[in-house]
């Protein structure tokens, strides 16, 4: 199409709008510009990417979205068509999904979608539910933390919920393909910046809410709202019948179901009086099982992963699958067939006795609850091993110490993604929250660090390392640098063997 028949159609009046011509890719990135590309210059924090006209244009593109008049010049100067949308980051925003879904022909139209939202557990959730869905033999894909993956393809992708021209091209790339579902973690700030507008949920996930993201977000409140906003303004935009799955065990997803008046399922790991719960339920090290009630129906259930805090997650992915009409004896059997989700509650093998556990735990709740989970699986001590990113929320630094000083018996803080951060300095904040008298060091080099902690285990004891998970990188400044908890954990398990142990 010609990019006047794609504002015509999109219904969006541009500000102005110069030339005309065939446009057949939709692309932020000028490096992703192919020949006939339409470039949208995105609002950034860190960079202007008008200043990139030039390149797009060198590399083919024949238009653009631009959001000053300068630009609309540039863009003409350079023999593109261009369109000029409002400058403000939130009017811009406001308009330029229904130009992205508009252009990709309303790719969640033609797939099952659900989106999964709240603090923690949103990546276990998602991957469950894709997990089980592949298992009733559905393809479906996965969007999130993780990556992007379809069937047996993975990539990265640099935030969680990408931003919206990004999104759209991986959502029609994933219908193109022949998925027939996806599952994806939708972030507060893919909320508040309206990058999934017009993404055309089937079932929303509420899994909790607790302090994370207040770097971004004025208040608990504000972010609360951006959560609410995917139950309570997005099915506007769309043609679906929209579910909402709640864990009524949360104060704010049970404020959430007395606001929603749509269908919702209502679930709640410890009570079988709402439309999920479980009952009988025995939780180990790589598995957990129990009775899993819908109703007047009850079903014996078997999951490939452990931890109590987990629980929670299978529900939570369980009532996905009952929101989109699966029974109850079809959804135990899928979870049983489910991978347990890389770098959550992730065991590293090794013949010292050691429980050694590798998680992404990165709020002090998600923490709190890992180290709930562990403590009555370990017969020996608990050794904790974790840090706080740099350019994130400070004030929860202290909140992770205290919640692993009060559940360790021995705590080691050490750095996580510095970032543009002083390691130290980070070290420092988070030491003010170690609970006095607890037994803890302080290693800023996480390799050290991770090695101190396996070095002092004894069989018995239990070495939880926590906050990186699946990551496969540590960012010091603005650079990734390789490295992977797991590695480093059977590293000091080789360097641990190699020394007499007394």
């Amino acid at each position: 199409m010609t990019l006047t028949e794609l504002f015509t159609r999109a219904g969006v009046e541009p500000i102005a709008l110069v030339g005309d011509a065939d446009i057949t890719s939709m692309v932020m990135d000028s490096r992703k510009v192919v020949h006939q590309s339409l470039f949208v210059c995105m609002p950034g924090t860190t960079a202007d990417s008008h200043a990139y006209l030039a390149s797009a244009a060198a590399q083919g593109a024949t238009a653009a979205i631009v959001r000053s008049p300068e630009a609309l010049l540039e863009a003409q100067r350079r023999g593109m068509a261009a369109a000029q949308l409002p400058a403000d980051a939130d009017a811009f925003s406001s308009v330029i999904w229904r130009v992205c879904d508009t252009f990709f022909d309303h790719p969640t139209r033609d797939m099952q979608v659900v989106g999964v939202t709240g603090t923690n557990g949103k990546t276990t959730t998602a991957w469950l539910i894709r997990e089980m869905l592949q298992s009733l033999g559905v393809r479906c894909g996965y969007l999130g933390t993780l990556g992007f993956q379809l069937a047996d393809e993975q990539r990265e992708l640099p935030n969680t919920t990408p931003l919206v021209v990004d999104l759209y091209n991986l959502l029609a790339e994933a219908r193109d393909k022949g998925m027939q579902a996806i599952a994806m973690e939708v972030s507060s700030h893919a909320l508040n910046e309206r990058r999934v507008e017009g993404v055309e949920f089937d079932v929303g996930v509420f899994t909790n809410l607790t302090q994370d993201h207040l770097d971004y977000h004025s208040s608990m409140e504000d972010y609360a709202d951006a959560k609410r906003r995917l139950f309570l303004e997005l099915p506007s935009h769309s043609q679906k019948r929209f579910v909402a799955a709640l864990n009524m065990d949360d104060g704010a997803a049970a404020r959430l179901a007395h606001d929603f008046d749509g269908p919702k399922v209502s679930y709640w790991d410890s009570d079988c009086t709402y439309d999920l719960g479980l009952e009988s339920v025995r939780v180990m090290v790589d598995g957990i099982e129990g009775v899993m009630c819908a109703g007047s129906s009850k079903v014996k259930f078997q999951a490939c992963l452990g931890g109590s805090y987990n629980v929670e997650n299978l529900l939570s992915a369980s009532a996905a699958l009952l929101g989109l009409g699966y029974e109850l004896g079809y959804i135990a059997n899928a979870l049983s067939e489910a991978r347990p989700v890389p770098g959550r509650f992730e065991a590293v093998p090794n013949e010292a006795g050691i429980a050694i556990l590798v998680d992404y735990a990165h709020t002090p709740d998600a923490l709190e609850k890992l180290l709930d989970a562990v403590r009555p699986l370990t017969k020996g001590r608990v050794i904790t091993v974790f840090g706080c990113g740099g350019d994130r929320d400070k004030t929860k630094r202290p909140k992770m110490a205290r919640a692993a000083s009060e559940r360790s018996d021995v705590t080691v803080v050490t750095s996580d993604n510095p970032r543009t951060e002083d390691p130290q300095a980070i070290l420092d904040e988070v030491l003010t929250g170690i609970v006095p008298g607890c037994d803890s060091a302080a290693i800023i080099d996480r390799a050290e660090a991770i090695a101190h902690a396996i070095k002092m285990a004894q069989p018995g004891d239990a070495v939880v390392i926590a906050g990186k998970g699946h990551e496969n990188y540590q960012i010091i400044g603005r650079t990734k640098f390789p490295m992977d908890d797991r590695d480093l954990a059977r590293t000091a398990l080789e360097e641990r063997s190699a020394t007499p142990q007394y």
